[in-house]
C-alpha cells in the first residue's frame, strides 16, 4: 500500500506514524505532507527516514492508495479534489465533511460496513468524545435500544494539541514558581482549574464539541438516541474521561451491563469499586481500548444506568480509529 499522511508533524500525525508501524500497517511507500513550518522535517518510520514534503496543488498524490488527513478543517476543504482525484481514499480526522450526508463518519466498532459507501472516496473520523463514548453505547445498544444519553467531559488538554499540553506544563511551573501564567491556547488558565468550555458557542448556547456529540451519535449509530453534553476541559495531560447516563427501551440489570461491556469489541471492563478499580486517564494513556467502570443503576429514571469511561483521545480518538478503518477497508 502506498499511505501518505497530511499534517505528519501534528499530534494526531505523530501518533499515526506510531499506530502504523505499531500494528505492521501494510506501507510499501510512505509520504509525509505539511506546511511550510514543518515541511523538511525527518520521521523515522520502521527504521526508514521520510522527510515532510510541502502540501501543495497538484498531482502529488497520484499513486496514493489512503491519505490520513490531520491539518485541520480548512486544509481537508481546501485539498479534499487533490487528494482523491486519482482515487486515493481520504480518511479526514478534522470535522470538514462530519454531517456531509455523501460522507461517512465511521467508527470500526459500531458502523464499519458505512465505509464502503464512500461517494466522494472520503472517510471522517468522529470527534474523539464522540468515538470513546459510541464503542460504550454500541455494547448497551445490542441489549436494548437506547433512547438518550447525558454525558459530561472530562477533557485532557491534549484534545487542544501539542501546545496545549505545553502550555498547561508550563503553567503548573510558573504557579508553582510565583509567576503569572500565560493562557493562549484555552480561555482561562487550566492549571489547577476546570474549564466548562470547548469549542465555540452556537446559538442555543451549547459549544461546538457539546453539538458534535448530539448529531455525530446519530449519524454514526443510525440511531434517534438524543444526547445532552457538558464538555469540561480538565487540567490533565492526555486521554479523555466521561460520565455518561443512559435510558433505554427496557430495563437492563446491572450485571447484564456488565457482561455486555465486557464482550463487547473495543472495550475493557475495569469495574471493581470495593478494590478502587476504576479506569483513571493517569494509566491509561497510550492505550487502545475505551475503559468503562463504575457500573450502576441511574436511580433518577426508570430504565437507566450509568457509568464511567476513559480512553486515548489521540490513539482511539484519532489516529488508531483512521487506522482501524483503512485496515476494514483493506479486509473489504
Amino acid at each position: 500500500m502506498n499511505i501518505a499522511i497530511v499534517g505528519a508533524s501534528g499530534a494526531v500525525g505523530q501518533e499515526l506514524l506510531k499506530v502504523l508501524a505499531q500494528r505492521d500497517f501494510p506501507v510499501d511507500n510512505l509520504r509525509l505532507f505539511g506546511s511550510e513550518r514543518s515541511a523538511g522535517s525527518v520521521y523515522d518510520f520502521k527504521g526508514r527516514k521520510v522527510k515532510v514534503e510541502l502540501l501543495e496543488h497538484g498531482d502529488a498524490f497520484r499513486g496514493i492508495d489512503i491519505v490520513f488527513t490531520s491539518a485541520g478543517a480548512s486544509v481537508s476543504r481546501e485539498y479534499e479534489k487533490d487528494i482523491t482525484r486519482f482515487g486515493a481514499v481520504m480518511i479526514d480526522n478534522s470535522s470538514a465533511f462530519r454531517m456531509d450526508e455523501d460522507v461517512p463518519l465511521v467508527v470500526p466498532e459500531v458502523n464499519a460496513a458505512d465505509a464502503m459507501n464512500r461517494p466522494r472516496n472520503v472517510i471522517s473520523n468522529p470527534n474523539c468524545t464522540t468515538i470513546q463514548m459510541v464503542v460504550a453505547l454500541q455494547a448497551i445498544e445490542r441489549v436494548s435500544h437506547i433512547r438518550r444519553v447525558r454525558v459530561a467531559t472530562y477533557q485532557a488538554a491534549s484534545g487542544a494539541g501539542a501546545q496545549a499540553m505545553a502550555e498547561l506544563e508550563q503553567q503548573y511551573r510558573d504557579v508553582l514558581d510565583g509567576r503569572e501564567p500565560q493562557v493562549k491556547k484555552f480561555a482561562h488558565q487550566l492549571a489547577y482549574n476546570v474549564i466548562p468550555h470547548i469549542d465555540v458557542f452556537t446559538d442555543n448556547d451549547y459549544t461546538k464539541e457539546e453539538m458534535k456529540m448530539f448529531n455525530e451519535t446519530r449519524k454514526i449509530m443510525h440511531s434517534d438516541v438524543r444526547t445532552s453534553a457538558m464538555c469540561v476541559r480538565v487540567p490533565s495531560l492526555r486521554a479523555h474521561s466521561e460520565s455518561v447516563w443512559v435510558e433505554t427501551e427496557r430495563k437492563i440489570s446491572v450485571d447484564e451491563a456488565r457482561r455486555a461491556f465486557a464482550d463487547a469489541d473495543g472495550v475493557v471492563l475495569m469495574d471493581n469499586p470495593k478494590d478502587n478499580i476504576y479506569p483513571m486517564p493517569l494509566f491509561l494513556s497510550g492505550r487502545d481500548e475505551v475503559f468503562v467502570g463504575r457500573v450502576r443503576e441511574d436511580i433518577s429514571v426508570d430504565n437507566g444506568l450509568t457509568f464511567w469511561c476513559v480512553s486515548d483521545q489521540i490513539r482511539k480518538g484519532a489516529a488508531l480509529n483512521a487506522v482501524q478503518i483503512a485496515e476494514y477497508i483493506i479486509r473489504n
